[in-house]
């Protein structure tokens, strides 16, 4: 694997990930109801920082590849997806904002599972794990909102 092309995608993941650090859950979050099956908050930068290194790798082994266009586009448009979400999911309260976001990026993410599959087993089966954390992400989203129908903004 080519480090500093694992370096760019990697950075680009970071970035994606600072959106969570500059619209953390708050208060208005925490105040909402939840499913009894919501995961610890410690495990959400636990499981993202795994995913990003994997997601990272997985653009560094395809994007020198032939014929990688149409998965580096799917691999971009979920990133840029992925660094939408807490904004507006957090940042501006918009659960079901949040949700259409969630499921187009669900969408991204199994396009990008697709095709990397097509061109390295291995790159497809890392991003694997972040397609079912986007499953459960994308519940949660669903279930939060189902439970609060009209919450207040803090």
């Amino acid at each position: 694997m080519d480090w500093l092309l694992f370096l760019v995608f990697f950075a680009a993941c970071a970035a994606a990930g600072s959106t969570g650090a500059m619209f953390s859950p708050g208060d208005w979050y925490r105040n909402l109801a939840k499913p009894s099956w919501t995961p610890p908050d410690w495990l959400f930068p636990v499981a993202w920082s795994i995913l990003y290194v994997c997601i990272a790798a997985s653009a560094a082994m395809v994007a020198p590849l032939e014929g990688s266009a149409l998965a580096m586009a799917f691999w971009a448009l979920q990133i840029a997806l992925n660094t939408l979400w807490s904004p507006v999911f957090f940042g501006l309260k918009k659960m079901m904002a949040g949700m259409i976001v969630l499921s187009f990026l669900w969408l991204a993410v199994a396009a990008t599972l697709w095709t990397f599959l097509q061109l390295d087993t291995l790159a497809g089966m890392l991003i694997a794990p972040y397609l079912l954390w986007v499953t459960v992400a994308g519940a949660l989203n669903w279930s939060v909102l189902r439970l609060n129908p009209s919450p207040r903004p803090a």
